[in-house]
């Protein structure tokens, strides 16, 4: 059976010790830090490395951002798709999205790594914009694909909702700090689905 692009994630590419220690540097430094904050050197210096290695295997410092974006992306998917595989497919899959950004947002504090790095990519033609708008695109995608499976009459409408309470629910746990912000939504996430509400004519 042909598993649906949403539930496919591909495999992190196998990549030279050096360059792993470049990618830890830079995510944590990016993430921590922000991606305009952080120059090359500091990278180079965390990473135990030379600029010209970082040059050599990532070609640029936005090269090195698109690497961290791209890596953080596969890794987020790949614990949706954990968390999710075991349950029946449709309601019980679109509520352990929830869940599973409760247990990844836990290992996060300073928020969604994607929605930071919008607030400094955003507006412009870097390349790194376009995996946050897929990355974004996924989730509503998922659960478009979850509750179409589920049968609902008007799933791309109900995805759309779930997908506002998820992202809000991001902002809220952190800029909010509302900790059990995921929960919340989640509940929410539950009425709409037992009550679903179509789109307005």
């Amino acid at each position: 059976m042909t598993v649906p692009a949403v539930l496919d994630v591909p495999t992190e590419a196998p990549m030279t010790p050096a360059a792993e220690r470049i990618l830890d540097a830079a995510g944590t430094l990016f993430y921590t830090h922000g991606i305009r904050a952080v120059g090359v050197d500091s990278i180079a210096e965390a990473a135990g490395t030379t600029k010209k290695t970082i040059y050599d295997r990532f070609g640029s410092k936005d090269g090195l951002i698109v690497a961290y974006l791209h890596r953080r992306s596969l890794r987020w998917r790949s614990l949706v798709l954990d968390f999710i595989r075991p349950l029946p497919v449709g309601r019980a899959q679109a509520l352990a999205v929830f869940d599973a950004t409760d247990e990844w947002m836990a290992s996060w504090v300073r928020g969604c790594g994607f929605i930071n790095a919008y607030a400094e990519l955003g507006g412009t033609d870097h390349p790194g914009v376009e995996i946050i708008v897929e990355e974004k695109a996924w989730v509503r995608d998922l659960f478009a694909h979850t509750c179409t499976a589920a049968g609902y009459p008007e799933p791309e409408f109900l995805a759309g909702q779930l997908t506002l309470l998820h992202e809000g629910s991001i902002v809220a746990r952190t800029a909010g700090a509302q900790d059990d912000a995921s929960r919340v939504a989640k509940l929410t996430a539950q009425i709409l689905l037992d009550v679903p509400v179509g789109e307005p004519s």
